[in-house]
């Protein structure tokens, strides 16, 4: 994650809020490294023709976007690869759990392709399959585990899923969370929910969507011997959330918030469910990308919006609703680190490898895995309204 201090900076209202100052704003991804990669990206797609469909998540950086064939969150591009049958080579342009999902939904003969393997996600890197394992063997030892579903953020490992599918439980998304934990509570007597691995997602669906109080929670720390957490503290609990946090959506804090409703009176905040519940119960209106990038698209013009989400969307919002303020909801510009790692000339690298006939950093998970991660998937597109938008 890049970091740098400045004001609460306007990123709309119809001009380039730099243009006065002559400079580019703070925290701006520099250029590509040489300017002929823009060309070799474009023969290098055009000489691949249908057997590429290049997938670019709504957080990846520009120079990445204009060569995505679709932009959206995770599983939604996951089930357009699989809707593309014809293309043998799915690039996604994203990190390595995107990647699996991907492999998990698309056929046997379409081949994922992940530009830069290091681009992973702090938050999913943050429940181990081993830990989580860890965890539910203390369960069976408080003799609680056979109240437990195990719900799992879809920003997770393909193994984590796959844990979920063997126990029962589903993935959920940040669009249909509240529908998978009604789902999971209905699941037993006494219903108790394990939720992987954000916290805040967790937390705030219960709260704020299923009307449970804070106290109904619990935070399971996999550093700490039996998650830090009491044997009379896991039975009173309806939720075991997972120390997990997303870094970018973290960051976001409350005071920020106080401090533009008190210096722009009429300014609506816009976060996503990933950000602190101090913050989350500060905003007005809260949702997953999608309902971030729709509330913006549908707001009249002269709107004035602060947004608690990744900089490279919200700069992107800016530039598309010019007729509208838009803050992003930090003193820091920050991006997703590993996100970035996805830029031009690891996208043309991968295209040009394909070209030539060789399949770089290929995401494939193993048979096993795949078919509890799919069970898991299945339970989540089962729910009544569950499918995510």
């Amino acid at each position: 994650m890049t970091t740098v201090d400045l004001p609460l900076l306007p990123l709309g209202r119809g001009s380039d809020p730099t243009a006065e100052r002559g400079v580019e704003c703070p925290g701006d991804l520099p250029a590509p490294s040489d300017p002929g990669l823009v060309e070799r990206a474009r023969a290098a797609k055009e000489a691949l023709g249908e057997r590429v469909f290049v997938l670019g998540h709504h957080y990846q950086r520009d120079e990445v976007i204009r060569f995505a064939d679709v932009t959206g969150d995770s599983f939604k591009l996951a089930r357009d690869a699989a809707a593309r049958p014809q293309a043998e080579y799915i690039v996604f342009c994203g990190v390595h759990f995107m990647a699996e999902s991907a492999d998990i939904l698309t056929s046997p003969h379409q081949l994922v392709v992940l530009p830069d393997l290091a681009a992973g996600c702090s938050m999913a890197d943050m429940a181990r399959l081993a830990q989580v394992e860890d965890c539910w063997d203390a369960l069976v030892d408080a003799g609680i585990a056979e109240t437990v579903v195990p719900i799992t953020y879809m920003n997770s490992s393909a193994d984590i899923k796959a844990f979920c599918g063997r126990h029962g439980g589903a993935v959920c998304t940040s669009s249909n969370a509240a529908v998978a934990l009604e789902w999971a509570f209905e699941q037993k007597p006494v219903g108790k929910v394990l939720f992987l691995p954000d916290q805040h997602l967790g937390r705030n669906t219960a709260v704020l969507e299923l009307g449970m109080d804070v106290g109904d929670c619990v935070v399971w720390d996999p550093r700490q011997p039996g998650g830090g957490l009491a044997r009379d503290e896991l039975a009173a609990a309806r939720m075991i959330l997972w120390k997990g946090h997303c870094s970018v959506h973290g960051r976001f804090s409350a005071d920020v918030v106080d401090a533009l409703r008190a210096s722009r009176p009429g300014i609506r905040i816009l976060v996503h469910p990933e950000c602190t519940h101090d913050v989350v119960t500060r905003a007005d209106l809260v949702g997953s990308t999608e309902f971030i990038i729709k509330t913006v698209a549908a707001a009249a013009p002269g709107s004035s919006w602060a947004i608690g989400t990744e900089l490279n969307l919200v700069q992107r919002l800016a530039r598309e609703h010019p007729d509208q303020e838009i803050v992003f909801l930090d003193r820091n510009v920050c991006y997703c680190s590993t996100m970035n790692r996805i830029d031009l000339p690891h996208l043309v690298w991968a295209l040009e490898s394909l070209v030539d006939g060789v399949v770089v950093n290929r995401i494939s998970v193993d048979p096993d895995t795949e078919h509890h991660a799919r069970v898991a998937l299945q339970r989540m597109l089962d729910l009544p309204g569950g499918s995510p938008d």
